[in-house]
């Protein structure tokens, strides 16, 4: 028993062996993005993290194509890459969204329900989708939080065309509506397993990128 005990710590591969792993290292480039989403949301630099923002979902979706495509990973290497996307997920998806409301109510007390109920929506939505997987193994149940990202970026734009309070009130109604989208029990497709919705994200992506870049210059 002891031997066994050995040689499974021996055989034991190192934390830091699997940030080599290149769809891990989209994961952390996606977590990157997402840092500097919150952050220019503290700021009050919303065009920046909006980039931010739509770019941790373009690094999300790469990391599951470039896994799928990759050849040689081992279970292990599955199992730790799908642990650490859904960590980030949370943290892209539920932190990120929610400072967001906070920042833009300017962190008045009203607007930390809804921060909490989007973040706690999201970690429920995560931990349904962690026990039963996708439904009929192609749709997940609730909407994909990736979507969060993808919505709210879009609403954004509007933030030129209301006034302040009017768009503020869109903001919280719209994380909200997202919220219970999430933990609904409505069927959406996976998305970014067809590669042609790759493509569109990809344009979608950069035209993000463009138009809130235009806003910072």
């Amino acid at each position: 028993m002891a031997t066994d005990n050995v040689e499974t710590r021996v055989s034991q591969p190192s934390i830091l062996s699997f940030v080599k792993d290149l769809p891990n290292l989209c994961s952390l480039a996606g977590l990157a993005c997402t840092l500097l989403a919150i952050y220019f949301s503290i700021l009050g630099v919303y065009s920046a993290a909006m980039i931010g923002m739509i770019w941790a979902v373009a690094f999300d979706w790469a990391d599951g194509l470039i896994a799928r495509r990759m050849k040689g990973r081992t279970g292990n290497d599955r199992a730790f890459g799908g642990q650490l996307d859904v960590l980030i997920d949370i943290v892209s998806y539920g932190v990120a969204p929610a400072v967001l409301l906070l920042s833009y109510g300017k962190f008045e007390p009203l607007f930390l329900i809804g921060a909490f109920l989007m973040l706690a929506a999201s970690a429920i939505r995560l931990s349904y989708f962690s026990t039963f997987g996708l439904a009929g193994g192609t749709k997940y149940t609730g909407l994909a939080l990736d979507n969060n990202n993808i919505i709210l970026v879009a609403v954004f734009l509007l933030e030129g065309v209301f006034s302040g309070s009017v768009f503020t009130v869109i903001l919280y109604a719209s994380g909200l509506t997202l919220a219970a989208l999430n933990v609904s029990q409505i069927k959406t497709p996976k998305l970014s397993g067809n590669p042609i919705n790759v493509y569109i994200l990809a344009i979608y992506t950069l035209g993000i990128t463009a138009i809130y870049g235009w806003k910072l210059l």
